[in-house]
């Protein structure tokens, strides 16, 4: 990379990465997850479902979404990431708010109503989730890669502080389905306009030097390449325990407060600081992996969520410490997420990096969605989160932990003769 190009990412790129956190933060991945806790009183109130079958529906969506992970990536990576992540966005809003009209039914075919506008959401909304826009990104930066992802994926912070209080607050003033309707309007009216105007990818003589070929094309490994890289799977193993630990705590956070005796408006508070903590760990995280190896900078951030689950044990916490243990947990959660998208390209380069990324999201998606089930039953018929929490802590340390196994990121790829689409593709897209 010459000194121009590491001078101007930052100049060069900085409206596509404002389009791309918001687009983050309004997509697919972190808008469920931050509201499904808060339908889980009114639902039971309405119809009587446990909170195991209130909580089915994230998984639903989360395994769908998360084995169309690399499918979405292909079409990124053949078609452009502007086309595939603007009409997910739309495609997901629209999806969303038509949750709000499940039937008032007590019938039980309302509960299946219920699951399958759900596997709707799952089908088409996987596009505008960082599989898309941390392709792009990566495509504008590399001497500051690190920073760059922190702040992308700052937009998962940013519907962790503002999401749960507007959907507390729908909930409450004019109740549980209106509530999907009132957050669809983040897609829709705020991430799709911005993203219209501002969101694509660097034309050719843009990118950053390091990640093309002498010829100005993108340069990494092919998929299959990596499927058969031990590297590949120390990350996807990492990726799935520490997920598996994380997304039933997370999704759970509401109901595990209320068992300390905490009111949903406290734990709407919780759930803000939680995203402070994800805030925070996206951008001190970003900032030691442009200076340090990864494994150095993963393994003691991910061993922070141990000291969380251990502060929720019992049910005698007050706020301050559910709030630090919340802090924590976001705080590993922003690392997670921002080692992803990092060790894909730094390790498997860019030119197939929306197959390989979207593999290595597919664990992520799959624990987060199968996690808060696990969670959920462990509550129901143990009457207690303690043994599910005990069980996370050593998760945690065990999935950090094999991230120092990866070694030095690679200098060169090995040649393939596969090719990027054509600029006039692309700029087409």
């Amino acid at each position: 990379m010459n000194s121009a190009t590491e001078r101007n990412e930052f100049r060069l790129g900085w409206t596509v990465l404002l389009a791309g956190v918001l687009g983050v933060a309004f997509g697919a991945s972190p808008i469920p997850f931050n509201v499904i806790g808060f339908t889980v009183e009114p639902l039971q109130a309405e119809f009587g479902w446990s909170r195991t079958q209130i909580l089915i529906p994230i998984t639903i969506f989360g395994v769908i979404a998360s084995l169309l992970a690399p499918a979405f990536g292909w079409l990124a990576d053949q078609y452009g990431v502007r086309r595939v992540a603007l009409w997910s966005l739309v495609a997901f809003g629209l999806s969303f708010a038509a949750i709000g009209l499940t039937p008032t039914s007590q019938a039980a075919s309302t509960l299946y109503i219920y699951y399958a506008l759900w596997v709707f959401v799952g089908l088409i909304g996987i596009g505008s989730t960082p599989v898309t826009w941390s392709r792009a990104i990566n495509m504008w930066f590399f001497k500051r890669k690190g920073l760059a992802l922190g702040i992308l994926l700052l937009g998962t912070s940013i519907a962790a502080i503002i999401v749960p209080q507007v959907a507390e607050w729908a909930i409450r003033a004019y109740g549980w389905r209106a509530m999907f309707v009132i957050v669809a309007g983040f897609p829709l009216l705020i991430a799709l306009p911005i993203g219209f105007f501002l969101f694509r990818e660097p034309r050719p003589e843009e990118r950053p030097q390091a990640i093309t070929s002498n010829g100005g094309k993108l340069t990494g490994a092919t998929l299959g390449q990596a499927l058969r890289d031990y590297r590949f799977w120390l990350i996807w193993f990492s990726i799935l325990i520490i997920a598996l630990a994380f997304g039933g705590a997370f999704i759970n956070m509401v109901p595990i407060l209320a068992d300390h005796g905490i009111a949903s408006d406290l734990a709407a508070r919780v759930m803000g600081i939680l995203g402070l903590g994800i805030l925070s760990g996206r951008i001190i995280t970003g900032l030691l992996l442009d200076k340090f190896w990864a494994g150095y900078v993963a393994f003691p951030l991910l061993c922070l969520p141990a000291i969380s689950s251990y502060l929720l044990l019992g049910t005698d916490s007050n706020f301050a410490i559910a709030a630090f243990g919340g802090f924590l947990l976001g705080f590993a959660a922003g690392a997670e997420s921002d080692l992803i998208a990092y060790l894909a390209s730094r390790y498997f380069g860019m030119l197939h990096y929306g197959k390989i990324y979207g593999m290595l999201y597919m664990p992520f998606g799959l624990a987060s969605a199968t996690s808060p089930i696990i969670y959920a039953s462990v509550r129901d018929t143990m009457g207690s989160y303690d043994p599910i929490l005990t069980v996370a802590i050593f998760a945690y340390v065990i999935g950090g932990g094999l991230l120092l196994f990866l070694g030095r990121y690679p200098e060169t790829f090995p040649e393939t003769e596969d090719d990027e689409p054509s600029p006039a593709a692309l700029e087409a897209a």
